[in-house]
């Protein structure tokens, strides 16, 4: 539409034009309440009187104008509905939030290179499609059923190429998985390339920012790419020790002023190392001590990260390349960056999957729901966060009916009030169909997992709510091995002996505090 087009191109000139006009009405409207209560005349004025048939006047364009470009932009009736209320009763305040969490962005409107596409990436995966059911994994009838149709659908919806030439380790918790990230950093010959959500200046971001110093001292390539809302604390001598030892660094959308930019809705979850073309890591952990169970209120820390050698490693460098590209606008493409491996290293079968606001498709939000919908025994989630659309909270509901085992472990405290009071909302429901969930009692758990029927898993950034499955920038691999799958199992059933199961009967008797909260948290997660 020319309407949407002409709003994007002056996007700029119309947000600080509206920013000024709401802070003049703002002050306008406190200006008049001081002379009401001083008994001012002020407003019997010519100018005033003038100026005070302006304000209603723009109050009735701003709503017709931002009114029309929620009701084109959003997908979502009770969203556009949602937004629109808003925008009436708190016409300033609403514009602001629009601003911060309501814009959709889609990939018309990100620039940046999409290195899926006329590719050999794109090309690999439209050959893959004719040797899916080929595959070691997916010929036998025990598995053909969910391994060959989820790898068809990540071939097609994010080009997302498989490959088997891999060996997988399933790292749990926070010291292991340290110690694993900084031995293989330490060990590095030619690049490294670090990309996480969340860095704190603590005791093991020191200890990370002293190995990639060292690392580019020594004159190995080291790139790293920080969201800078989730390392809005971070601090600039952190950022400038790296850069001073030759270490390229970039943040992820900078947002300056966050109140008044809708940027600060659309992060990079993403967890990425790449060393050497080689080896790669990603999950749950961002960099930060509290991720070793020192944060006295959430204490111990659970959460699942995975160490990868091979193949798959090339589909993760081609996430953090795009990512940089996008904050650096330069784009690597070196074929040393991409290592091939002429030897067999294991033989597990991945795939990569990116997603985010720029993706044609949620990407990951569509694997969940066919793992869930093809399930034929169980289904088990590990998630921080049980906010799921409404497709996704249908499939889990209408898997439990049928008979499948459906387990969700969420955490007993919050590290985000409203989402915990949101997860909270969505346990009654499914209860009642017959979903068993637990809180996980031992400390709090981060982990993003999903396992079905033994067969396949994911495991990633990708939390099962709102804002990982269509709004941030996630990366999850999803393993075809069972061997994996089965590890990833037990560190299940050793997450359940440290977990209480919610009963039914004892949820419905919770107080009204707790239901008021519930409430608040469903009215909050549709404008997130």
């Amino acid at each position: 539409m020319k309407f949407l087009k002409f709003i994007k191109k002056n996007e700029k000139t119309i947000k600080s034009i509206s920013i000024f006009i709401a802070v003049a009405a703002v002050m306008f409207l406190i200006v008049n309440f001081f002379s009401i209560v001083y008994n001012s005349k002020i407003w019997e004025t010519a100018f005033f009187l003038v100026f005070r048939k302006f304000i209603n006047g723009f109050f009735v364009l701003y709503l017709i104008f931002i009114g029309t470009v929620v009701f084109f932009e959003s997908d979502d009736p009770s969203t556009t509905v949602a937004w629109l209320l808003v925008i009436v009763f708190l016409p300033v305040v609403g514009f602001v939030l629009y601003i911060m969490f309501g814009r959709n962005i889609t990939k018309t409107f990100r620039k940046v290179r999409d290195i899926s596409k006329g590719t050999k990436k794109e090309k690999r995966a439209e050959i893959q499609k004719q040797l899916v059911e080929y595959l070691p994994p997916v010929r036998g009838k025990k598995s053909e059923y969910i391994s060959k149709y989820l790898m068809n659908l990540l071939l097609s919806n994010s080009n997302a190429p498989f490959s088997i030439n891999n060996k997988v380790e399933a790292l749990a918790n926070g010291s292991n998985t340290y110690f694993r990230m900084l031995k293989d950093i330490k060990e590095a010959e030619e690049s490294i390339h670090f990309e996480f959500f969340i860095i704190k200046d603590d005791n093991i971001g020191q200890e990370f920012k002293k190995a990639l110093m060292n690392k580019a001292e020594d004159g190995i390539e080291v790139r790293v790419i920080y969201d800078s809302v989730g390392c809005w604390k971070l601090g600039k001598d952190y950022i400038n020790d790296l850069k001073k030892s030759g270490v390229q660094v970039y943040a992820f959308a900078p947002v300056l002023f966050p109140l008044l930019s809708r940027d600060l809705n659309y992060r990079n979850h993403r967890k990425i190392i790449v060393i050497d073309g080689k080896i790669g890591f990603t999950g749950g952990l961002n960099i930060g001590d509290e991720y070793l169970g020192k944060n006295d209120f959430l204490g111990f820390w659970r959460d699942t990260h995975l160490r990868i050698v091979g193949e798959s490693v090339n589909s993760l460098q081609e996430i953090f390349i795009k990512d940089w590209e996008m904050v650096s606008k330069e784009y690597i493409s070196h074929p040393k960056y991409f290592h091939r491996f002429k030897e067999i290293v294991g033989d597990s079968l991945i795939q990569i999957v990116s997603s985010g606001p720029d993706s044609e498709w949620q990407c990951i939000m569509k694997a969940y729901f066919m793992m869930i919908a093809k399930a034929q025994k169980r289904v088990w989630i590990n998630t921080p966060y049980l906010v799921p659309e409404k497709s996704l909270r249908i499939g889990l509901i209408t898997a439990a009916l049928s008979g499948v085992d459906v387990r969700i472990i969420i955490p007993n405290k919050p590290d985000h009030y409203f989402v915990y009071w949101a997860s909270r909302d969505n346990i009654e429901e499914l209860l009642r169909a017959g979903v068993k969930i637990y809180t996980y009692e031992k400390g709090f758990i981060h982990s993003k997992i999903i396992l079905v029927d033994s067969i396949v898993g994911t495991v990633g950034t990708a939390n099962l709510d709102y804002r990982s499955l269509e709004i941030n920038y996630e990366v999850n691999a999803f393993i075809y091995d069972e061997n994996i799958v089965k590890v990833l199992e037990k560190h299940y059933l050793r997450d359940l002996k440290h977990s209480k199961e919610i009963i039914l009967e004892e949820h419905l008797d919770r107080g009204i505090k707790e239901k008021f909260l519930e409430a608040a948290g469903r009215l909050v997660s549709p404008l997130q």
